[in-house]
């Protein structure tokens, strides 16, 4: 789809703002939890949501945290220990949220948490897909997306 007829969603969580540090307890330091995140109403037509967390910044290229797949339309948050949808393989080699962990001294990393509100009730993705193969999946079909951004540093 065009990126000039998607429609913007407000993608927040009450655990940091946009820009703003990821609290400790988020992150591989801390307890690893997944924070909640919020959104508002979609626009007409969506018929599931897809999330996925990235960090462009590390070293060997994109490292994908977390990706989330056919999420019902009526969901309005997703994380904070609550869970909805199907949850792809990240980067760690795990299913589900791997936090914030980059290399000790390799200055902030930027993690961008993206939402997309999609045409379609599933995605149709293969057993065992990874956050990459959801996110490529949702662009195809995105008719809103919205993203927070989120810095962690290891010293």
């Amino acid at each position: 789809m065009d990126n000039a007829t998607i429609a913007r969603l407000n993608l927040t969580s009450d655990a940091f703002q946009n820009g703003q540090p990821i609290p400790r307890q988020y992150t591989c330091d801390g307890a690893d939890q997944t924070p909640a995140l919020t959104w508002g109403e979609p626009p007409p037509g969506t018929r599931s949501f897809a999330l996925v967390i990235d960090d462009p910044d590390a070293p060997s290229g994109t490292f994908r945290h977390w990706g989330v797949y056919d999420i019902p339309a009526s969901a309005r948050s997703i994380g904070g220990g609550s869970r909805t949808g199907s949850e792809a393989t990240n980067d760690f080699g795990k299913r589900g949220y791997g936090g914030p962990c980059p290399p000790t001294g390799h200055g902030p990393h930027h993690y961008h948490f993206k939402l997309f509100a999609l045409s379609v009730d599933e995605l149709g993705l293969p057993a065992n897909p990874k956050v990459l193969d959801v996110e490529t999946a949702a662009k195809k079909h995105a008719i809103a997306e919205g993203e927070l951004i989120g810095t962690y540093e290891r010293r």
